[in-house]
Protein backbone atom coordinates (compact mmCIF):
# COMPACT_ATOMS: atom_id res chain seq x y z
CA UNK A 1 0.00 0.00 0.00
CA UNK A 2 1.20 3.79 -0.93
CA UNK A 3 2.30 5.81 2.06
CA UNK A 4 -0.15 8.58 0.71
CA UNK A 5 -3.24 5.50 1.03
CA UNK A 6 -2.17 4.54 4.06
CA UNK A 7 -1.94 7.97 5.61
CA UNK A 8 -5.59 8.96 3.85
CA UNK A 9 -7.02 5.78 5.59
CA UNK A 10 -5.23 6.53 8.98
CA UNK A 11 -6.46 9.73 8.46
CA UNK A 12 -9.86 8.98 8.11
CA UNK A 13 -10.34 6.34 11.41
CA UNK A 14 -10.92 9.44 12.98
CA UNK A 15 -13.61 11.09 11.31
CA UNK A 16 -16.91 11.91 12.81
CA UNK A 17 -16.07 14.19 16.20
CA UNK A 18 -18.41 13.49 18.76
CA UNK A 19 -18.48 15.79 21.88
CA UNK A 20 -22.00 15.10 22.87
CA UNK A 21 -20.46 12.59 25.10
CA UNK A 22 -18.28 15.05 26.84
CA UNK A 23 -20.99 17.80 28.00
CA UNK A 24 -24.52 17.97 29.08
CA UNK A 25 -26.79 20.88 27.68
CA UNK A 26 -28.48 23.17 30.37
CA UNK A 27 -31.86 21.36 29.81
CA UNK A 28 -29.95 18.23 31.22
CA UNK A 29 -29.64 17.48 35.05
CA UNK A 30 -27.95 20.22 37.00
CA UNK A 31 -25.91 17.54 38.75
CA UNK A 32 -23.81 14.85 37.37
CA UNK A 33 -22.16 11.67 39.31
CA UNK A 34 -20.32 11.12 36.17
CA UNK A 35 -18.53 13.32 34.19
CA UNK A 36 -16.83 12.10 31.25
CA UNK A 37 -14.38 14.98 29.79
CA UNK A 38 -11.24 15.31 27.67
CA UNK A 39 -8.31 15.29 30.42
CA UNK A 40 -4.46 15.80 30.07
CA UNK A 41 -2.40 12.23 30.29
CA UNK A 42 0.46 11.52 32.89
CA UNK A 43 3.27 9.35 33.76
CA UNK A 44 5.47 9.51 36.97
CA UNK A 45 8.95 8.63 37.02
CA UNK A 46 10.91 7.93 41.01
CA UNK A 47 14.04 9.18 40.52
CA UNK A 48 15.33 6.39 43.12
CA UNK A 49 18.67 7.68 44.41
CA UNK A 50 20.90 7.85 46.98
CA UNK A 51 20.10 5.67 50.67
CA UNK A 52 18.42 7.73 53.23
CA UNK A 53 16.77 7.06 56.88
CA UNK A 54 13.33 5.01 56.34
CA UNK A 55 13.50 5.13 52.50
CA UNK A 56 11.92 1.78 51.73
CA UNK A 57 8.61 3.14 53.46
CA UNK A 58 9.04 6.86 51.67
CA UNK A 59 9.31 4.94 48.32
CA UNK A 60 6.38 2.68 49.32
CA UNK A 61 4.22 5.42 50.54
CA UNK A 62 5.16 7.28 46.89
CA UNK A 63 4.12 4.09 44.81
CA UNK A 64 1.09 3.60 46.80
CA UNK A 65 -0.55 6.84 46.31
CA UNK A 66 -3.19 7.73 44.61
CA UNK A 67 -2.87 8.53 41.08
CA UNK A 68 -3.90 12.03 40.74
CA UNK A 69 -7.34 12.22 39.31
CA UNK A 70 -7.59 14.81 36.94
CA UNK A 71 -4.81 13.48 34.60
CA UNK A 72 -5.57 9.49 32.18
CA UNK A 73 -3.35 7.40 33.74
CA UNK A 74 -0.50 6.90 30.69
CA UNK A 75 1.73 4.60 32.48
CA UNK A 76 4.65 3.16 30.19
CA UNK A 77 7.56 0.71 31.62
CA UNK A 78 9.81 3.43 32.51
CA UNK A 79 8.86 3.96 36.20
CA UNK A 80 12.31 4.46 38.35
CA UNK A 81 15.47 5.71 37.02
CA UNK A 82 18.63 5.74 39.36
CA UNK A 83 20.11 9.39 37.93
CA UNK A 84 23.59 8.72 39.49
CA UNK A 85 24.13 7.01 36.48
CA UNK A 86 23.44 10.13 34.36
CA UNK A 87 25.56 12.46 36.83
CA UNK A 88 27.00 15.37 34.34
CA UNK A 89 30.85 15.80 33.66
CA UNK A 90 32.84 18.75 34.86
CA UNK A 91 32.83 19.34 31.12
CA UNK A 92 29.18 19.09 30.59
CA UNK A 93 28.63 21.39 33.93
CA UNK A 94 30.82 24.10 32.65
CA UNK A 95 28.87 23.56 28.82
CA UNK A 96 25.37 24.05 30.75
CA UNK A 97 26.45 26.87 33.32
CA UNK A 98 25.56 25.04 36.26
CA UNK A 99 29.43 24.92 37.46
CA UNK A 100 29.96 26.79 40.94
CA UNK A 101 33.31 28.96 41.29
CA UNK A 102 34.76 30.94 43.97
CA UNK A 103 32.74 31.38 47.28
CA UNK A 104 29.68 29.50 45.79
CA UNK A 105 31.33 26.48 45.44
CA UNK A 106 33.00 26.81 48.78
CA UNK A 107 29.44 27.02 50.42
CA UNK A 108 27.74 24.46 48.46
CA UNK A 109 30.71 21.95 49.12
CA UNK A 110 30.74 22.85 53.14
CA UNK A 111 27.26 22.42 52.93
CA UNK A 112 26.83 19.29 51.29
CA UNK A 113 29.96 17.76 53.31
CA UNK A 114 28.58 18.91 57.00
CA UNK A 115 25.40 17.48 56.08
CA UNK A 116 26.92 14.27 54.69
CA UNK A 117 25.41 14.76 51.19
CA UNK A 118 21.92 15.19 52.67
CA UNK A 119 22.00 18.68 50.72
CA UNK A 120 22.55 18.16 47.14
CA UNK A 121 24.80 20.60 45.75
CA UNK A 122 24.65 19.22 42.35
CA UNK A 123 20.62 19.92 42.48
CA UNK A 124 21.17 22.76 39.76
CA UNK A 125 21.83 20.01 37.14
CA UNK A 126 18.99 17.95 37.47
CA UNK A 127 17.24 19.32 34.62
CA UNK A 128 19.92 18.57 32.73
CA UNK A 129 20.26 14.92 34.35
CA UNK A 130 16.39 14.43 33.28
CA UNK A 131 16.47 15.35 30.17
CA UNK A 132 19.76 12.94 29.54
CA UNK A 133 17.09 9.95 31.37
CA UNK A 134 14.06 10.82 28.95
CA UNK A 135 16.10 10.94 26.00
CA UNK A 136 18.00 7.67 26.95
CA UNK A 137 15.38 5.90 28.07
CA UNK A 138 13.26 7.32 24.75
CA UNK A 139 10.44 8.26 26.71
CA UNK A 140 8.50 9.83 24.14
CA UNK A 141 8.75 6.93 21.91
CA UNK A 142 6.55 4.65 24.80
CA UNK A 143 3.92 7.39 25.32
CA UNK A 144 3.44 7.27 21.83
CA UNK A 145 3.52 3.85 21.71
CA UNK A 146 0.78 3.63 24.47
CA UNK A 147 -1.04 6.06 22.68
CA UNK A 148 -1.44 4.09 19.44
CA UNK A 149 -1.45 0.61 21.50
CA UNK A 150 1.27 -1.08 19.41
CA UNK A 151 1.80 -4.23 19.69
CA UNK A 152 4.55 -6.97 19.48
CA UNK A 153 5.02 -7.51 16.05
CA UNK A 154 5.03 -3.58 15.89
CA UNK A 155 1.20 -2.47 14.60
CA UNK A 156 -0.98 -0.01 15.63
CA UNK A 157 -5.15 0.63 16.43
CA UNK A 158 -6.97 3.89 17.57
CA UNK A 159 -8.45 2.59 20.40
CA UNK A 160 -7.13 4.36 23.26
CA UNK A 161 -7.41 7.57 21.00
CA UNK A 162 -11.08 6.98 20.65
CA UNK A 163 -11.96 6.21 23.95
CA UNK A 164 -10.27 9.22 25.82
CA UNK A 165 -11.40 11.84 22.68
CA UNK A 166 -14.96 10.11 22.64
CA UNK A 167 -14.86 9.47 18.87
CA UNK A 168 -18.22 7.69 17.58
CA UNK A 169 -16.08 4.31 16.38
CA UNK A 170 -19.24 3.58 14.10
CA UNK A 171 -19.28 6.94 12.08
CA UNK A 172 -14.54 6.66 11.88
CA UNK A 173 -15.30 3.42 10.27
CA UNK A 174 -17.98 4.29 8.05
CA UNK A 175 -16.15 7.53 6.61
CA UNK A 176 -12.80 5.03 6.19
CA UNK A 177 -13.71 5.24 2.17
CA UNK A 178 -14.55 8.92 1.91
CA UNK A 179 -11.54 10.68 1.57
CA UNK A 180 -13.01 14.41 3.60
CA UNK A 181 -11.65 16.97 4.85
CA UNK A 182 -13.26 16.18 8.35
CA UNK A 183 -11.62 13.16 8.82
CA UNK A 184 -7.85 15.30 8.62
CA UNK A 185 -9.47 18.13 11.11
CA UNK A 186 -10.32 15.45 13.42
CA UNK A 187 -6.72 13.51 13.34
CA UNK A 188 -5.67 17.13 14.21
CA UNK A 189 -8.17 17.90 17.18
CA UNK A 190 -7.12 14.41 18.66
CA UNK A 191 -3.26 15.32 18.49
CA UNK A 192 -3.91 18.74 19.82
CA UNK A 193 -6.64 17.92 22.46
CA UNK A 194 -5.19 14.00 23.53
CA UNK A 195 -1.69 13.22 22.54
CA UNK A 196 -0.03 16.51 22.80
CA UNK A 197 -1.18 17.36 26.43
CA UNK A 198 0.73 14.20 27.44
CA UNK A 199 2.89 14.65 30.08
CA UNK A 200 5.74 13.14 32.38
CA UNK A 201 6.54 13.82 36.24
CA UNK A 202 10.37 13.01 36.96
CA UNK A 203 10.11 12.91 41.31
CA UNK A 204 12.92 12.66 44.05
CA UNK A 205 12.02 12.51 47.19
CA UNK A 206 14.66 12.46 50.90
CA UNK A 207 13.09 12.14 54.42
CA UNK A 208 16.27 13.59 56.39
CA UNK A 209 16.66 14.52 59.73
CA UNK A 210 16.59 18.39 60.25
CA UNK A 211 19.42 18.92 63.03
CA UNK A 212 22.30 18.43 60.43
CA UNK A 213 20.71 20.56 57.94
CA UNK A 214 20.17 23.56 60.65
CA UNK A 215 24.04 22.98 62.06
CA UNK A 216 25.45 23.30 58.24
CA UNK A 217 23.20 26.61 57.30
CA UNK A 218 24.57 27.51 61.01
CA UNK A 219 27.97 27.02 59.73
CA UNK A 220 27.98 28.78 56.19
CA UNK A 221 26.22 31.84 58.02
CA UNK A 222 28.94 31.99 60.70
CA UNK A 223 31.93 32.45 57.77
CA UNK A 224 29.70 35.39 56.24
CA UNK A 225 29.05 36.63 60.05
CA UNK A 226 32.80 36.13 60.63
CA UNK A 227 33.19 39.71 57.99
CA UNK A 228 31.22 41.68 60.38
CA UNK A 229 32.93 44.02 62.14
CA UNK A 230 33.89 42.43 65.38
CA UNK A 231 31.41 44.64 67.32
CA UNK A 232 28.36 43.09 65.93
CA UNK A 233 29.20 39.08 65.33
CA UNK A 234 28.47 38.38 68.97
CA UNK A 235 24.98 39.36 68.30
CA UNK A 236 24.82 37.53 64.66
CA UNK A 237 26.29 34.27 66.32
CA UNK A 238 23.52 34.55 68.99
CA UNK A 239 20.76 35.04 66.72
CA UNK A 240 22.51 32.36 64.75
CA UNK A 241 21.92 29.60 67.64
CA UNK A 242 18.63 30.99 67.88
CA UNK A 243 17.62 29.82 64.68
CA UNK A 244 19.74 27.00 64.40
CA UNK A 245 17.72 25.62 68.13
CA UNK A 246 14.42 25.92 66.26
CA UNK A 247 14.81 24.87 62.96
CA UNK A 248 17.14 21.23 64.21
CA UNK A 249 13.66 19.64 65.53
CA UNK A 250 12.18 16.64 63.77
CA UNK A 251 12.47 15.31 60.13
CA UNK A 252 11.38 16.96 56.82
CA UNK A 253 10.49 15.25 53.47
CA UNK A 254 11.72 17.10 50.65
CA UNK A 255 10.32 16.50 47.31
CA UNK A 256 11.13 17.79 44.07
CA UNK A 257 9.51 17.06 40.68
CA UNK A 258 10.42 17.51 36.97
CA UNK A 259 7.41 18.47 34.85
CA UNK A 260 8.17 17.50 30.80
CA UNK A 261 5.45 17.26 27.65
CA UNK A 262 5.33 15.08 24.80
CA UNK A 263 6.10 17.45 21.65
CA UNK A 264 3.00 16.18 18.92
CA UNK A 265 2.27 18.45 15.58
CA UNK A 266 1.08 17.78 12.45
CA UNK A 267 4.48 16.98 11.23
CA UNK A 268 5.25 14.68 13.50
CA UNK A 269 2.16 12.66 12.81
CA UNK A 270 2.22 12.52 8.76
CA UNK A 271 5.74 11.24 9.27
CA UNK A 272 4.52 8.72 12.32
CA UNK A 273 1.51 7.22 10.46
CA UNK A 274 3.49 7.70 7.12
CA UNK A 275 6.78 5.81 7.88
CA UNK A 276 5.81 3.80 10.78
CA UNK A 277 2.16 2.67 10.77
CA UNK A 278 1.54 -0.78 10.66
CA UNK A 279 -2.24 -1.92 10.89
CA UNK A 280 -3.14 -4.93 12.61
CA UNK A 281 -3.25 -7.73 10.64
CA UNK A 282 -1.06 -6.92 8.49
CA UNK A 283 2.26 -8.28 7.28
CA UNK A 284 4.87 -7.90 9.77
CA UNK A 285 7.16 -4.81 8.53
CA UNK A 286 10.70 -5.00 9.88
CA UNK A 287 11.53 -1.83 8.10
CA UNK A 288 8.54 0.17 9.95
CA UNK A 289 9.34 -1.69 13.14
CA UNK A 290 13.11 -0.54 13.12
CA UNK A 291 12.08 2.72 11.87
CA UNK A 292 9.82 3.17 14.78
CA UNK A 293 12.33 1.90 17.58
CA UNK A 294 15.30 3.84 16.50
CA UNK A 295 13.50 7.27 15.43
CA UNK A 296 14.33 10.66 17.40
CA UNK A 297 11.55 11.77 15.92
CA UNK A 298 9.55 12.07 19.07
CA UNK A 299 10.61 14.44 21.63
CA UNK A 300 9.68 15.28 25.40
CA UNK A 301 9.88 19.18 26.28
CA UNK A 302 11.08 20.23 29.63
CA UNK A 303 8.35 22.61 31.24
CA UNK A 304 9.87 23.48 34.79
CA UNK A 305 10.05 22.18 38.21
CA UNK A 306 8.67 22.56 41.79
CA UNK A 307 9.93 21.50 45.20
CA UNK A 308 8.06 21.17 48.55
CA UNK A 309 8.59 19.83 52.18
CA UNK A 310 7.16 18.88 54.78
CA UNK A 311 7.91 18.77 58.42
CA UNK A 312 7.76 15.31 60.27
CA UNK A 313 7.91 15.38 64.55
CA UNK A 314 5.79 12.23 65.05
CA UNK A 315 3.12 14.32 66.75
CA UNK A 316 0.74 11.43 65.50
CA UNK A 317 1.68 9.03 67.45
CA UNK A 318 -0.84 8.43 69.59
CA UNK A 319 -2.93 7.56 66.45
CA UNK A 320 -0.62 6.34 64.22
CA UNK A 321 2.96 4.20 63.82
CA UNK A 322 5.97 6.30 62.51
CA UNK A 323 5.83 4.65 59.47
CA UNK A 324 2.64 5.58 58.89
CA UNK A 325 3.19 9.18 60.21
CA UNK A 326 5.84 9.02 57.32
CA UNK A 327 3.72 7.76 55.07
CA UNK A 328 0.84 10.90 55.25
CA UNK A 329 3.76 13.19 55.02
CA UNK A 330 5.19 12.25 52.29
CA UNK A 331 1.88 11.33 50.05
CA UNK A 332 0.90 15.24 51.01
CA UNK A 333 3.83 16.34 50.42
CA UNK A 334 3.90 15.03 46.44
CA UNK A 335 0.12 16.44 46.32
CA UNK A 336 1.78 19.43 46.95
CA UNK A 337 4.12 19.73 44.56
CA UNK A 338 1.66 18.80 42.39
CA UNK A 339 -0.70 21.68 43.08
CA UNK A 340 2.48 24.06 42.64
CA UNK A 341 3.19 22.84 38.97
CA UNK A 342 -0.25 22.96 38.21
CA UNK A 343 -0.23 26.64 39.32
CA UNK A 344 2.51 28.22 37.65
CA UNK A 345 2.39 26.11 34.82
CA UNK A 346 -0.09 26.90 32.49
CA UNK A 347 0.05 24.16 30.14
CA UNK A 348 0.00 21.84 33.30
CA UNK A 349 -3.34 23.08 34.43
CA UNK A 350 -5.82 20.35 34.34
CA UNK A 351 -9.65 21.21 33.18
CA UNK A 352 -12.54 20.27 36.06
CA UNK A 353 -16.13 19.49 35.21
CA UNK A 354 -18.85 21.45 37.19
CA UNK A 355 -20.17 18.77 39.46
CA UNK A 356 -23.35 20.87 40.12
CA UNK A 357 -24.81 24.24 38.82
CA UNK A 358 -26.92 25.59 41.21
CA UNK A 359 -24.57 26.16 43.31
CA UNK A 360 -22.06 25.79 40.98
CA UNK A 361 -19.59 23.40 42.30
CA UNK A 362 -16.74 20.73 42.03
CA UNK A 363 -14.78 17.77 42.82
CA UNK A 364 -11.68 19.64 43.56
CA UNK A 365 -10.51 21.17 46.81
CA UNK A 366 -7.07 21.48 48.99
CA UNK A 367 -5.18 18.70 47.46
CA UNK A 368 -5.24 20.90 44.71
CA UNK A 369 -4.00 23.94 46.72
CA UNK A 370 -7.51 25.85 46.77
CA UNK A 371 -7.10 28.39 49.94
CA UNK A 372 -10.44 30.42 48.77
CA UNK A 373 -10.73 33.48 46.46
CA UNK A 374 -9.14 31.77 43.44
CA UNK A 375 -10.65 32.22 40.37
CA UNK A 376 -11.95 30.10 37.84
CA UNK A 377 -13.14 30.59 33.95
CA UNK A 378 -16.08 28.37 33.45
CA UNK A 379 -15.51 27.06 29.12
CA UNK A 380 -18.15 25.27 27.53
CA UNK A 381 -16.69 22.77 25.01
CA UNK A 382 -17.59 23.44 21.48
CA UNK A 383 -16.55 22.54 17.68
CA UNK A 384 -15.16 25.32 15.77
CA UNK A 385 -17.40 25.44 12.43
CA UNK A 386 -14.58 26.34 10.13
CA UNK A 387 -11.45 23.93 11.03
CA UNK A 388 -13.62 21.12 12.76
CA UNK A 389 -11.67 21.35 16.17
CA UNK A 390 -12.54 21.72 19.40
CA UNK A 391 -12.63 24.92 21.02
CA UNK A 392 -13.39 26.39 24.46
CA UNK A 393 -15.85 29.12 25.10
CA UNK A 394 -15.61 31.50 28.35
CA UNK A 395 -18.75 31.72 29.80
CA UNK A 396 -18.01 33.58 32.86
CA UNK A 397 -15.61 33.28 35.98
CA UNK A 398 -16.37 32.14 39.02
CA UNK A 399 -14.41 32.26 42.79
CA UNK A 400 -13.97 29.57 45.33
CA UNK A 401 -15.78 29.79 48.40
CA UNK A 402 -13.16 30.46 51.27
CA UNK A 403 -15.67 29.03 54.04
CA UNK A 404 -16.68 26.06 51.69
CA UNK A 405 -13.39 24.24 50.57
CA UNK A 406 -13.53 20.30 50.22
CA UNK A 407 -10.91 18.27 52.17
CA UNK A 408 -10.09 16.19 49.61
CA UNK A 409 -6.22 15.04 50.63
CA UNK A 410 -4.49 11.86 51.02
CA UNK A 411 -6.04 10.88 54.54
CA UNK A 412 -7.97 14.65 55.18
CA UNK A 413 -8.37 15.39 58.97
CA UNK A 414 -4.43 14.81 59.83
CA UNK A 415 -2.28 17.57 60.31
CA UNK A 416 0.93 17.57 58.29
CA UNK A 417 3.37 21.30 58.30
CA UNK A 418 4.46 22.58 54.99
CA UNK A 419 7.34 24.10 55.42
CA UNK A 420 7.78 26.04 51.80
CA UNK A 421 4.56 27.78 52.28
CA UNK A 422 4.62 28.82 55.80
CA UNK A 423 1.31 27.39 56.85
CA UNK A 424 -0.47 24.54 58.41
CA UNK A 425 -2.61 22.00 57.33
CA UNK A 426 -6.42 21.94 59.16
CA UNK A 427 -8.09 19.05 60.90
CA UNK A 428 -11.73 18.37 59.23
CA UNK A 429 -12.94 19.60 62.69
CA UNK A 430 -12.44 23.07 61.75
CA UNK A 431 -13.94 22.75 58.20
CA UNK A 432 -16.91 21.71 57.45
CA UNK A 433 -17.58 17.99 56.02
CA UNK A 434 -18.31 18.38 52.35
CA UNK A 435 -17.69 16.32 49.24
CA UNK A 436 -16.63 19.11 46.96
CA UNK A 437 -15.69 23.18 46.82
CA UNK A 438 -18.29 25.45 46.42
CA UNK A 439 -17.83 28.57 44.47
CA UNK A 440 -19.46 32.58 44.52
CA UNK A 441 -21.00 33.85 41.23
CA UNK A 442 -22.32 32.24 38.58
CA UNK A 443 -24.62 32.58 35.54
CA UNK A 444 -26.52 30.12 33.35
CA UNK A 445 -24.02 26.83 34.14
CA UNK A 446 -24.34 23.74 34.23
CA UNK A 447 -22.86 20.32 34.73
CA UNK A 448 -20.35 19.33 32.45
CA UNK A 449 -19.30 22.69 31.48
CA UNK A 450 -15.71 23.01 32.73
CA UNK A 451 -13.46 24.93 34.72
CA UNK A 452 -9.82 25.98 34.61
CA UNK A 453 -7.94 27.99 37.05
CA UNK A 454 -6.77 31.87 36.36
CA UNK A 455 -4.19 34.17 37.79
Amino acid sequence: MKPTIKLALVLNLFLGLNLAANAQTPAAATQSTELKYRRSSLHLILLESEDFPRKDVVIKAYHEAPFPDKYNNHEIAVKGVNPTSYLLTDAEKVTAGTKKTGMSALGANLLSGATAGIVDKDAGDMPIVTDKIVKDKKVANQLVAKWFNRQADGSFDMKLVGERGSYDATEMQANIAKGSARGTSSLSDAGEELIGNTFVVLTKLKFISNEPIAAAIREVAKLKAGSLPAMFQPAAYKLLDMAYNKAKEGYSVWTTSYLYKLKWNDSTAAIFYNDMWIDKGAKIDKKRIAAFDNSNLFQMQYIGSEKSSSLVTFSLKETRTEDQVVELATVRNVEHVFAKLQKTYEVFKPKTPIYSGEPVTAKIGMKEGLEGGEKFEVLEQTVDPKTRLTAYVKKGTVTVDKKQIWDNRFNAGEEVSTGDNKDKDKKDKDKPVIDRTYFKGGGKFYAGMLLRQIK
